[in-house]
């Protein structure tokens, strides 16, 4: 897959000459080091239990109410 990226400079430099003194294209150099990264966050993260989300019950959305106008929103849940 082609992709496009932003990379520090000084991180682009270090991978070109990796490429180079390994006889291998950029490409193939930034492909192992992220398959090594994370490999290695595989192997460090423990294993979390999913968190249920809260749920909150009403009535919905109202007629009239504008979800952009933040100003609006507080007079109506202050009940003015």
């Amino acid at each position: 897959m082609r992709t496009t990226i932003r990379v520090d400079d000084a991180i682009l430099k270090e991978a070109k000459r990796l490429a180079v003194e390994s006889r291998r294209t950029l490409g193939e150099v930034i492909e192992d080091l992220l398959r090594e990264a994370l490999a290695r966050r595989k192997q460090s993260a423990p294993l979390r239990r999913p968190r249920p989300l809260p749920v909150f019950r009403g009535n919905g959305l109202h007629a009239g109410v504008d979800l952009d106008d933040s100003s609006d929103l507080l007079d109506r849940m202050e009940g003015r």
